[in-house]
């Protein structure tokens, strides 16, 4: 189809292997190629000729095929060359991204040809085929690697160092406060989605209310920046890995580890829907595990996976809920129905519902019952076995209400477990109490602390108690 139509257009052969080989063609659709492909302009330059003006309005970006073009930033003091761009280069993308005036001249060193792609015609073309946006992301992605000397890589008063990770949504990179020096993660919103204006709106709703949250279980959220026509979260860097990292090195977690993530998670998912956000994707990819062991909750309101997309779902097919399923907004007891599942993996090393097909793994999740755990790890506690039974019922309906309710059913098996508290890091607290009583109210006080000790004893508190007369 491509060559047909290049042979109409009189393109040389080179061109059009170019042009389809450009890592900016890439993560295109096919259809997305030959809409971008018709818009190009070629444009063959003298050695010497001017590309770009410094100080000019951006209306336009440029792809280098062959040659070599000088960068020169003019000052006060006279011309600063920066640097010499060629082959699959691309120069003037800020025009597409931000529309601000030319920051340098661009001169041809050599003789070049070079692709023209104007902002009005992408702008048009990105409506009719959002695939197309996709060139922008790989626009930024490409900036970010490039050395700083010569793109700018500044998000608000964060720079961007080095890409982590990305998955089906977003990019995230390792950044640095500029001024304090201090690490963060900046997450880059793919542009196929940040230029939807009704999912941007519903987007920045959220990711505001999520900003103000502030649990040791919750990844932190310190800013929010919109810039080259996406938005940027900046959250607290990290050090540790995800669940789901944990999981491939050891498939199945112990009893007493399996409830320390739970009941952490469960204490951040508490809070989240105490301040009225509900996380839509509850899976071991979206916990990370610290290096001190905190289990904290990352891509609240983020995350949506490839295989989810095509579906129009929001939520991970394996951990779903039957009413994301059914397209029914998600709330709390989403959030649990996923828990279920996780804890349900963590214990046994296997997912309950699990199938080649997208269509059958979603048919398991509205209409087959979650296999008892016990086939798997015959000895588990009772009360845990109830646990996943309950939340992760098809009818909402039938599910624990609250976290406030799931704490409450597993609280009881970890301190049968009799490890350190869930919550957060390991620590210890020490309260001090003072009585102060008249002698004749002995034998009451005895007794009321003798039944205070006892509670404090369930829970796996210490007592130390000391009597002084005469104060």
């Amino acid at each position: 189809m491509y060559s047909k139509f290049f042979r109409i257009a009189g393109m040389q052969s080179d061109a059009y292997e170019f042009l389809m080989q450009s890592r900016f063609f890439s993560s295109v659709s096919a259809e997305g190629k030959l809409s971008l492909l018709m818009a190009l302009k070629h444009r063959h330059l003298q050695a010497g000729e001017h590309l770009i003006r410094q100080g000019e309005p951006g209306d336009c970006l440029y792809l280098i095929q062959n040659g070599t073009c000088s960068v020169v930033v003019e000052r006060d003091d006279g011309m600063v060359p920066i640097t010499v761009l060629g082959r699959e280069d691309i120069v003037g993308e800020m025009a597409l991204l931000t529309g601000e005036e030319r920051n340098a001249h661009v001169y041809a060193q050599t003789e070049a040809d070079v692709w023209q792609l104007d902002k009005k015609s992408f702008e048009e073309l990105s409506v009719r085929d959002p695939e197309i946006r996709h060139f922008l992301t790989d626009i930024v992605t490409s900036r970010f690697s490039r050395s700083p000397v010569i793109a700018e890589r500044t998000i608000g008063k964060y720079v961007v160092n080095e890409m982590l990770g990305q998955g089906g949504w977003s990019f995230v990179y390792k950044g640095v406060h500029a001024t304090l020096n201090m690490p963060v993660a900046v997450k880059m919103l793919k542009h196929t989605m940040a230029m939807e204006p009704e999912f941007m709106e519903t987007f920045l709703q959220e990711a505001r209310i999520i900003a103000n949250l502030n649990h040791e279980n919750i990844v932190k959220v310190y800013d929010i920046e919109q810039i080259y026509r996406t938005v940027f979260i900046v959250m607290e860097y990290l050090e540790g890995v995800s669940l789901q990292q944990v999981l491939q090195e050891t498939p199945r977690l112990s009893l007493s580890e399996t409830l320390r993530i739970v009941l952490q998670v469960c204490h951040g998912l508490a809070y989240a829907h105490a301040s009225g956000i509900v996380h839509g994707d509850i899976k071991p990819g979206n916990i990370f595990i610290t290096t001190d062991e905190v289990a904290k909750i990352v891509d609240f309101g983020l995350a949506c996976p490839a295989g989810a997309e095509a579906a129009g779902l929001r939520g991970t097919p394996s951990y779903i809920s039957p009413e994301q399923i059914r397209m029914v907004p998600a709330d709390a007891r989403s959030d649990i129905y996923s828990l279920g599942i996780m804890t349900y993996r963590l214990l046994t090393g296997e997912l309950p519902f699990q199938s080649g097909e997208l269509s059958d793994l979603l048919k398991q999740h509205l209409d087959a019952p979650v296999p008892d755990p016990r086939r798997l790890v015959p000895d588990l506690p009772q009360e845990l076995v109830q646990f996943i039974f309950r939340a992760t019922a098809k009818n909402p309906e039938n599910r624990y209400r609250n976290l406030s309710e799931v704490c409450a059913a597993l609280q009881p098996v970890w301190q049968h477990v009799g490890e350190k508290p869930a919550g957060g890091a390991s620590r210890h607290c020490m309260t001090g109490l003072f009585l102060f009583y008249r002698d004749d109210q002995h034998e009451v006080v005895k007794r009321l602390v003798k039944e205070f000790t006892e509670e404090l004893n369930k829970i796996g508190v210490r007592h130390h108690e000391s009597e002084y007369d005469d104060v």
